[in-house]
């Protein structure tokens, strides 16, 4: 009786211990719980852990705004820049072609000009090609039988301010005519110095890069020939008419046991740049 009464005392206590200890964690759990101080600590920690999440959520929010933003607005320039891009390659070709036009416009009233100078019959014309396979090195041009042009007529341009001699119409077609150029190695023009006034033959030598030759001069003129001297036609033989301009004088070439001698040429005409042309009729122009 005694041993069970011992072990029963002693349930007591252990269990009174178990109470007790649960009565101080649950008083000292009730004790923080109603501190102020814990309380604020409790919600600064919570109001901090959700603004850093929020803060979180927003920036990564804005940098995929701002992504999407900036990737719209590159699309844009770049939509922006080729559109300003194609609009200034038009402006620049309109403003070229504006400036081609008054080129043409100023080129077209000095050819109008000239013309209205000439004091016989000319019919224009422009050139439109060149026709190398011939035996010559022919120029074609857009004027033929139909506008009056025939066989043999001399065709003169107007470059720089002064006229000079171009060539000759072989063959007058009806709405094109072939013309010889005065460097063709067949043509052949009776001339003479503008200012000594001594005669010769201009001969051309197969190419415009090659200058005109003109034989035949007599030896006495040796003194009064000069670098730069002009050379026109003397409006013998019936196809050129007289005071055209040819070249002007670059080499002298002078022998003493040649009968005569001969000079080179610059031609007036500029082949290369020649665009318009006025082929000489007989008599001479109205009014």
């Amino acid at each position: 009786m005694a041993i069970k009464g011992k072990k029963r005392t002693a349930a007591r206590l252990g269990l009174t211990s178990y109470v007790f200890a649960a009565l101080v964690i649950v008083s000292f759990t009730l004790l923080l719980l109603s501190t102020r101080s814990f309380i604020v600590d409790i919600k600064d920690f919570g109001l901090s852990l959700f603004s850093g999440i929020r803060g979180g959520i927003y920036e990564a929010g804005s940098l995929v705004s701002r992504t999407a933003l900036s990737v719209r607005e590159l699309a844009n320039l770049r939509r922006e820049y080729a559109e300003l891009s194609s609009r200034l390659a038009r402006y620049e070709q309109l403003e070229r072609t504006a400036a081609e036009i008054r080129q043409e416009n100023l080129r077209l009233r000095e050819q109008l000009d000239f013309s209205r100078s000439l004091d016989y019959l000319h019919i224009p014309a422009e050139l439109i090609g060149r026709d190398p396979d011939n035996l010559f090195s022919a120029l074609v041009i857009n004027k033929g039988k139909y506008s009056g042009v025939e066989n043999n007529m001399a065709v003169i341009a107007w470059q720089n301010g002064i006229q000079g001699l171009v060539g000759k119409v072989v063959q007058a077609g009806q709405f094109e005519s072939l013309v010889m150029p005065v460097y063709d190695a067949g043509s052949f023009v009776s001339s003479r110095f503008s200012v000594s006034r001594y005669d010769g033959i201009v001969e051309g030598q197969g190419s415009a890069d090659i200058p005109l030759r003109m034989r035949f001069i007599r030896k006495r003129a040796r003194d009064e020939i000069n670098y730069g001297d002009l050379i026109v036609t003397n409006g013998t033989g019936g196809v050129y008419p007289g005071g055209i301009n040819i070249g002007r004088v670059n080499t002298i070439h002078y022998q003493e046991y040649e009968i005569s001698m001969e000079v080179e040429l610059e031609s007036i005409v500029d082949f290369s740049r020649l665009e318009y042309v006025f082929v000489i009729g007989e008599g001479e122009q109205d009014g």
